[in-house]
């Protein structure tokens, strides 16, 4: 005779946290369009930074979103299918933010200053990493699935066009497919130096300064490759 436990129907298996042969992007079901919805959501995701910082990504769960934000846990499911893409989405918007901060820096590197330019844009981007702590828990919990990571590297390719583009005065003469390299390559060392840089026990200081160290060497080798180049065709 069977038991009652070998009746119970299979546990399904968060499509996060499954071994995919090709990661899905994850998505909130539906972003709100409506002011009234509009600041729930907002509520909801402010509430899981603070969870993020408080508990780290292991102890946190939609339940204690929802109670912190005062919102209906059925609300919170509305717009989100799991903590997964709760946290896919905070790593989205802080992507935009710095896409945002990045095209107020003037939008694309100076041909002469951008030394200056991006020594003054790295002190900034810093800075945002030390006053919202939050960041770098978003960043590790982005870490935690393939289609965390998938979607975190969706994001950062997205990042990179907008890199891209503000390269092409500097580098002239690459080719199009190298300088989305250069920049899909500039977008992950900057982000991964930047979490390190706000580790326990790390000096913040130092940490950016071997990162512009970093940034100068590889964009100067860049540079000079570029104007050595022979234009195609």
């Amino acid at each position: 005779m069977e038991s009652s436990a070998s009746k119970q129907a299979p546990r399904r298996v968060d499509p996060a946290l499954e071994l995919q042969s090709d990661p899905q992007e994850l998505l909130p079901r539906r972003r709100p369009t409506q002011e009234r919805s509009r600041r729930k959501f907002d509520a909801l995701l402010a509430a899981s930074r603070e969870l993020l910082v408080d508990v780290g990504f292991e102890s946190f769960t939609c339940e204690e979103v929802a109670a912190r934000a005062d919102v209906p846990i059925g609300t919170l499911y509305q717009f989100f299918a799991n903590k997964y893409v709760i946290v896919c989405e905070l790593n989205r918007q802080d992507l935009v933010g710095v896409q945002h901060e990045l095209a107020q820096f003037n939008g694309e590197v100076p041909s002469l200053d951008w030394l200056r330019f991006l020594n003054a844009f790295v002190d900034h981007m810093s800075g945002l990493w030390t006053s919202d702590p939050s960041r770098r828990e978003v960043w590790l919990a982005m870490q935690s699935t393939p289609s965390t990571r998938a979607t975190g590297a969706i994001h950062e390719k997205a990042f990179a066009e907008q890199v891209s583009r503000m390269l092409a005065p500097l580098t002239p003469q690459t080719t199009r497919e190298r300088r989305t390299m250069m920049a899909e390559v500039l977008v992950h060392v900057v982000y991964s130096m930047l979490n390190f840089s706000v580790q326990d026990n790390q000096s913040h200081a130092d940490a950016v300064a071997e990162l512009k160290r970093l940034m100068v060497a590889y964009l100067l080798v860049a540079e000079k490759e570029s104007r050595t180049t022979t234009p195609a065709g």
